[in-house]
């Protein structure tokens, strides 16, 4: 059996802006700072990670076009497009990847409109509200279903 080990971290709009964005509601690291952590927690884990990161949503449609035969699992933070975009919830179905969507902040607490995901059915599970640990946790639940 081959090693299934391969996860690709998705950030879409503004997650480049950490640091920048509201810390109370986003934490205070940097977008960079975030990358290092999620890559040392997989490491542990005996996980490889790829990073993507766009503004723009034709661009995430692509990228996860490209996927198939390059990762084995992938962790998404679409950002705003979590509640709207149509085209990546299509997208995400068509990687057929095994997801786990992450919000840093807890997006049930926030605005109404922030309350629904449109991806949140090709996903395997949501963390939201744990700010940077929550990628931890993600990376723990996508381990244990690639080791399932």
């Amino acid at each position: 059996m081959s090693v299934r080990n391969r996860i690709e971290i998705v950030h879409g709009v503004n997650l480049d802006q950490l640091g920048r964005r509201e810390e109370t509601m986003y934490g205070g690291l940097s977008f960079d700072a975030l990358e290092y952590r999620i890559t040392a927690w997989a490491s542990e884990l005996g996980l490889t990670t790829r990073f993507f990161q766009t503004n723009h949503e034709g661009e995430l449609v692509e990228h996860l076009h490209t996927l198939e035969g390059l990762a084995d699992g992938l962790l998404i933070n679409p950002g705003a497009w979590t509640h709207y975009s149509w085209a990546i919830r299509d997208a995400l179905e068509i990687a057929a990847l095994p997801a786990v969507e992450v919000h840093l902040s807890d997006v049930q607490q926030r605005e109404e409109w922030r309350r629904h995901s449109v991806v949140a059915d090709h996903c395997l599970s949501t963390v939201s509200g744990k700010g940077p640990d929550g990628y931890r946790d993600a990376l723990i639940l996508i381990k244990e279903h690639l080791d399932g």
